[in-house]
């Protein structure tokens, strides 16, 4: 099962997409953005948070082949809205209604001061409603997904069961309709199997 983890920083990714046909410029603003709104933020496990979003571009790019300016924005800028105190009108006034949709789709909704099961019941139809996506936007969420499992160990042992079965109930379904996430994701299941 191939990892994506070789893009800790910005320069590290800016080396590898300069070798490819992408609007770089374009990509290096939406990654300026990312790290202004995302600012000191860290993963569960101590990490910059930006390790994670450059982590979801490595999936598009050197894993899936992904070279179009606005999905490669929107992987970078996909928890600004959830995560930051950005809006989707933020994200539209600076990167335009494409980047915005593609980020809105992937953004769960907010649940502050709902309860355990509310919360976990709005999060399930956040991951149903995925299956009504755009497939640009389920491109998006498969790769923050693939850099969330990627390294499933890290996570807290609790809770390492239940994301992998989430994993496999809501987005192996999404991941079935591309050849290149298919592969990786049934890789990753049987890495994993020791979860079921």
């Amino acid at each position: 099962m191939e990892t994506f983890t070789s893009w800790r920083t910005w320069d590290e990714a800016r080396v590898d997409l300069a070798e490819l046909p992408v609007d770089l410029p374009a990509v290096e603003k939406a990654a300026v953005a990312a790290q202004r709104w995302h600012g000191d933020q860290q993963r569960p496990t101590g990490v910059p948070y930006v390790e994670h979003l450059l982590e979801a571009l490595e999936v598009l790019v050197r894993g899936r082949g992904v070279t179009s300016t606005e999905l490669l924005a929107a992987v970078l800028l996909h928890d600004v809205v959830e995560d930051t105190e950005a809006t989707t009108g933020d994200v539209e006034a600076e990167f335009g209604p494409v980047v915005a949709e593609l980020v809105d789709w992937v953004t769960k909704p907010p649940t502050a001061g709902a309860g355990r099961q509310q919360k976990r019941a709005a999060k399930a139809a956040y991951l149903r409603r995925l299956g009504e996506a755009p497939p640009e936007a389920v491109l998006v969420k498969l790769a923050d997904r693939v850099s969330n499992v990627q390294r499933l160990y890290q996570i807290a042992p609790d809770k390492q069961r239940s994301y992998y079965a989430e994993t496999v109930t809501y987005i192996l379904p999404l991941a079935a309709a591309d050849p290149w996430f298919a592969r990786w994701y049934g890789e990753w299941r049987e890495r994993f199997a020791h979860l079921r």
